[in-house]
């Protein structure tokens, strides 16, 4: 693995002048490397970050992707990396047109990695180095403790994807909140007043129009403090209350892990709060690949579209339209079953950016039933460009599908869902075109995002941890709850509980998708190494 050599890295600062000039914002230092096959082979379990802790599982995929090379050998053309500078990998046998292309998509994800709301936490820091650190610290605890190193990474593994991201991103997102200020505003109206006072509509109106007031007639900070001076004599009880509320506020909402690591008598040991480290730079990393993980369409969809709108206006690569069709056609090419992010992603914010060019984002335009007229419809607003890069701001997946998949889309594109039935004569599975209706296939989409399961948990009286899982029509994979209740109830150090559902029962039409489940609410009970389980 080495820097790419001076000549392309020319190539990249003339596309990165190019890209900045439409509009892409990015920082201007970046790392480029040249890497062997066996090089992506070797770094790809490790998620690209070559500074990532060891782990065992990482060997083992290292031999599966050779031996899966060595049957099906593919090469990606690029692989980029949400690291202070960014870094990206790109493979050695690129011709220069290919480069241009590969640049340029390259630093739309750049953009994106550095712009898009769901990323800032991973703003102001660079993750390599801190996982470097990391990796030493695991290194050195190794030398230590031995394997049971490896056993508390995979026990926290385990759960790493119930980390908390949406509490995270809300600290980061929200600096106010350190304002004891901000958060006297926040309780006195949303809590107190509604939730305890339970005052009348009125009432709530009228208290916002006299803070109002007082900020209009004073300083702000005057005016904050003579109105609460003034609520703290109409409800005398405001400041205590308000006292228990921020020592709740600092606590915060926790995940799981952070439960275990704060609570567990087991850790909080003397000679056990080594784990609590491991813990949190498992948890560290499982938070920072969030992101990723829930913009995987919108980021793959906006490096096409951009790779696509800068290298057709390159005057360096005349001559190579038709070797760039050719490999664009590969990339953003409509799956008819199944899912490609980069062409449903790319296709959606073409029609973000037409729909805001042409003000169709309005009644004028979903008021109208003929289909002609909709066809036509064009009020010349030329807000399009300006459109796409505030949904690249604040949107992830699950928005970006459910405000943008309508039935134009799905008609533009001859979109479907498919569904297969068992064909009994001839003992194989059929696809059929199940519905073209825009709710089908956004459904279709939703469902296939990333979505890890809601698990809440509590302390019951004689200290065990129960889990309860917030049944959403998704059982949990039966053949790790073992495994994962063995590793909490270690790391919590006493007995534990899962409260789920499983299927009961399945229809006779089990062999078609449309087949009826009924499910039935088990707990599962970990005690001692054994797991037991008994309907509720």
């Amino acid at each position: 693995m080495e820097l790419i050599d001076q000549h392309s890295k020319k190539i990249m600062e003339g596309c990165k002048e190019r890209a900045r000039d439409m509009g892409l914002d990015f920082e201007n230092q970046t790392l480029e490397y040249i890497v062997s096959n066996k090089d992506l082979l070797e770094l790809t379990p490790k998620m690209m970050i070559p500074t990532l802790y060891d782990y065992w599982v990482q060997d083992v995929e290292v031999l599966k992707e050779k031996g899966r090379y060595d049957l099906y050998p593919v090469n990606p053309f690029e692989t980029v990396i949400n690291t202070r500078p960014a870094i990206s990998f790109y493979n050695d046998n690129n011709p220069d047109w290919m480069n241009v292309m590969i640049f340029y998509h390259v630093l739309a994800h750049i953009d994106f990695f550095q712009n898009n709301y769901y990323y800032q936490d991973t703003w102001n820091y660079d993750f390599k180095g801190e996982a470097l650190a990391d990796k030493r610290l695991i290194a050195r605890l190794r030398s230590e403790k031995g394997r049971w190193v490896d056993y508390i990474i995979e026990f926290a593994r385990s759960m790493d994807n119930l980390v908390g991201f949406y509490q995270e991103l809300s600290r980061q997102d929200r600096p106010w909140l350190k304002s004891k200020q901000q958060r006297e505003i926040d309780y006195y109206f949303d809590i107190f007043l509604q939730n305890e006072k339970q005052v009348s509509t009125q009432e709530y109106l009228d208290a916002i129009q006299e803070y109002n007031l007082y900020i209009r007639e004073h300083d702000e900070s005057v005016g904050h403090q003579l109105f609460f001076s003034h609520v703290k004599k109409k409800y005398p009880e405001f400041e205590e209350k308000f006292k228990n509320y921020l020592e709740t506020f600092h606590t915060g909402q926790q995940d799981l892990i952070q439960f275990i690591m704060e609570n567990s008598e087991f850790l909080n040991k003397r000679d056990n709060k080594w784990i609590k480290s491991v813990l949190e730079v498992i948890r560290k990393t499982s938070v920072f690949f969030q992101p990723q993980i829930r913009t995987k369409i919108m980021n793959e969809g906006w490096a096409t579209y951009w790779h696509e709108n800068l290298f057709l206006n390159d005057d360096r690569i005349k001559g190579h339209e038709v070797d760039f069709a050719k490999t664009h056609s590969k990339v953003a090419s409509l799956s008819r079953v199944g899912m490609n992010a980069y062409a449903i992603g790319s296709r959606l914010f073409k029609q973000i950016e037409e729909y805001g060019d042409k003000g169709k984002y309005s009644l004028d335009y979903y008021n109208l039933l003929d289909i002609n007229q909709r066809k036509d419809f064009d009020q010349e607003k030329h807000k399009g460009r300006e459109l796409i890069f505030k949904v690249r701001q604040n949107y992830c997946d699950f928005m970006f599908i459910r405000d943008f998949i309508n039935q134009d889309f799905v008609n533009q594109h001859q979109l479907f869902v498919a569904g297969k039935k068992l064909n009994r004569s001839k003992r194989k599975w059929e696809y059929y075109v199940k519905s073209r209706k825009a709710e089908d296939y956004r459904r279709m989409l939703l469902d296939n995002l990333y979505h890890p399961p809601h698990i809440g948990f509590s302390v019951t009286e004689n200290g065990t941890l129960y889990l309860k899982h917030h049944f959403e029509q998704r059982p949990l994979v039966q053949e790790y709850i073992y495994n994962t209740m063995l590793g909490i109830e270690y790391l919590w150090g006493r007995p534990v509980q899962l409260e789920t559902h499983e299927v009961e029962s399945i229809s006779a039409e089990s062999q078609d998708e449309e087949a009826d489940i009924t499910w039935k609410k088990v707990l599962y009970s970990m005690e001692n190494k054994r797991l037991t389980k008994k309907l509720l």
